[in-house]
C-alpha cells in the first residue's frame, strides 16, 4: 500500500479517537495525549472522551477536596451532556450535586461514594435523573428515606441500588425501616440492592423483597438483625441470591443461597455497563465481595485541573 493511501491516527474521526483514548488512564488522557497534535487536543478538549467519567479513585485519594469540584465540573463541561456514566467520590456541597443534575440528560449509570449532599437536595432534583439505571449511594451518611423515595418514584428504570454502610457511622442510629419501606415501595424494579450495615429487621427485609419480583442479589452483611433462614423464604424466593448478613471473607461462600456456582470474587464492584451484560445466560447473578478502600492520600496530580 502507498503511504499516501495509508491514513494517520490524526485522520481518524473524533468519536473513534475518543473511544480508543477512553482506554487510557484518566492522567494520559489529561497531560499526554493533548500535547500529541492539534486533532488529539481537539477530541480531548470535546465530549468524546468523557461520555463515561470515572474518577472515583482519584478523588479518593484527594486532601484537598476543592480539586474534586474543579475536575469534575472540568470534565462535566467538556461532555457537554453526553456523559452516560459518572463515578466520583467525596463531594462535599449540595451545589456539585445540582450541577451533575443539571448535565445529566443522557446519565444512567451514578456513583457518589463517601458524598456530603443532603435529603433534601436529592428530593429537589431527583426529577433530572429520570434515565438512571443504577445508583450507587454508599456511605453518603446524610442520605435518608426522603431522598431513596424521591429517586424510587422519578428513576422509572432504575435496575440497581447500593446504600452500603461503614459499621462506625452507623453506630447509635436508630432503626433505618423507612429507608427499606421507601425502596419496597418505589424501586419495584430493581435486580441488585446492597444493603450491608444497614440497620433493618427481618420484616423490612421481606417487605423489599416481596414488593421486587425481579430481584436477584441483595447484599445484607452486617445487617444483624435480619434472620432470613427459613424454609418458606428459601421456597418462596429460591432464585434470590442473599449474601449476608454473617460478614464472609474471601473463602466463605455458604453465607449465599445455592451460590456453588454463581460465585465470582473481584476487587471492585461489578461495573454495569448495560443490563443486557449483567444478565447471565442461565438467569443467575454473580456474587462480588469487594474491599474497601485504602487509606487516604493527597494524590499530587494534577495539582490544578
Amino acid at each position: 500500500m502507498d503511504s499516501a493511501d495509508r491514513r494517520g491516527w490524526d485522520g481518524l474521526i473524533p468519536d473513534v479517537l475518543g473511544s480508543i483514548f477512553s482506554k487510557l488512564s484518566l492522567e494520559d488522557v489529561l497531560t499526554v495525549v493533548p500535547s500529541v497534535c492539534k486533532s488529539w487536543h481537539k477530541v480531548v478538549m470535546g465530549p468524546y472522551c468523557w461520555q463515561s467519567i470515572d474518577i472515583e479513585q482519584w478523588s479518593d485519594q484527594q486532601s484537598h477536596l476543592d480539586r474534586i469540584e474543579r475536575m469534575l465540573r472540568m470534565l462535566i463541561t467538556r461532555s457537554n451532556g453526553s456523559m452516560t456514566k459518572l463515578s466520583v467520590s467525596r463531594l462535599q456541597y449540595d451545589h456539585l450535586f445540582s450541577f451533575i443534575a443539571d448535565n445529566s440528560r443522557s446519565l444512567q449509570i451514578l456513583r457518589l461514594t463517601r458524598s456530603k449532599i443532603s435529603d433534601s437536595i436529592v428530593e429537589q432534583l431527583a426529577d433530572r435523573l429520570s434515565g438512571l439505571t443504577f445508583l450507587d449511594l454508599s456511605y453518603c451518611d446524610k442520605i435518608g428515606a426522603r431522598a431513596l423515595e424521591a429517586i424510587g418514584k422519578q428513576c422509572k428504570f432504575l435496575g440497581g441500588l447500593c446504600l452500603n454502610m461503614h459499621p462506625i457511622d452507623v453506630l447509635g442510629k436508630p432503626s433505618q425501616k423507612d429507608e427499606a419501606r421507601a425502596i419496597a415501595t418505589t424501586m419495584t424494579k430493581l435486580k441488585h440492592l446492597e444493603l450491608t450495615y444497614i440497620h433493618l429487621d427481618t420484616t423490612n427485609v421481606v417487605e423489599i423483597i416481596s414488593n421486587c419480583p425481579n430481584l436477584e442479589f441483595i447484599d445484607l452483611r452486617g445487617c444483624w438483625d435480619v434472620d432470613l433462614d427459613n424454609s418458606w423464604l428459601k421456597d418462596e424466593f429460591s432464585k434470590l441470591k442473599v449474601l449476608g448478613p454473617h460478614v464472609a471473607d474471601h473463602l466463605e461462600i455458604h453465607c449465599c443461597w445455592e451460590c456453588e456456582d454463581s460465585s465470582y470474587y473481584s476487587d471492585s464492584v461489578y461495573d454495569y455497563e448495560s443490563w443486557d451484560e449483567f444478565d447471565d445466560d442461565d438467569g443467575t447473578l454473580e456474587i462480588i465481595l469487594y474491599e474497601g478502600q485504602g487509606e487516604n492520600s493527597d494524590n499530587a496530580w494534577p495539582q490544578s485541573p
